[in-house]
């Protein structure tokens, strides 16, 4: 028996603020909420390092696509996109802490047969995760094309994010907040 689920769709973004590029997938998904609306059935969380603390809105979710840094090959700020089953084995190998709780998040929502239907990594290849507030040249150079990659996966998903007016939140009002990130 299938229980329906709330949530048709879940941004979730990852990482840590205060060790450099790791902060990517929170800076974008900041980004979406200042920018963008969404609406009903999705939501655009900032997950942050909260770990298996996420499991909730991961079970809830039909689909979801994680925004966060990824080790890959390329340079510092390449743009990844791993789907399916690939994504586990991704965030398995550790960049930074709060990965060993995405990998335990997903197998969690696995071996409770909750995990979305459709899973979506999307990311940039960090130049460093070392202590320090804000991202690298190369990798804030990369937000607004990852940006846009994320919408256009919520679109391939079926959920068009309409842009707002104006950008809303206390990052709109306090730039400095995202210490290292540029504006779409």
């Amino acid at each position: 028996m299938s229980v329906p689920r709330p949530t048709s769709l879940l941004v979730l973004g990852l990482g840590n603020l205060i060790c450099g590029d790791d902060g990517l997938g929170v800076v974008v998904v900041d980004r979406l909420s200042r920018r963008y609306s969404a609406p009903p059935g999705v939501r655009i969380l900032d997950g942050g390092t909260l770990g298996l603390s996420l499991l909730p809105y991961l079970e809830d979710a039909e689909a979801a696509i994680l925004v966060d840094a990824v080790a890959a090959d390329g340079p510092p700020g390449t743009i990844v996109r791993i789907e399916g089953d690939e994504v586990g084995p991704a965030v398995s190998a550790r960049l930074s802490p709060h990965q060993v709780g995405v990998a335990d998040l997903l197998d969690a929502a696995r071996w409770r047969l909750r995990c979305p239907d459709r899973l979506l990594l999307l990311g940039a290849v960090p130049k460093t995760v070392a202590l320090g507030v804000g991202l690298s040249p190369a990798v804030a150079a990369a937000v607004p094309e990852l940006t846009r990659r994320v919408l256009a996966a919520a679109a391939e998903l079926g959920h068009m994010l309409p842009r707002r007016a104006v950008d809303e939140g206390p990052a709109a009002q306090s730039p400095d907040l995202l210490a290292g990130a540029c504006r779409l």
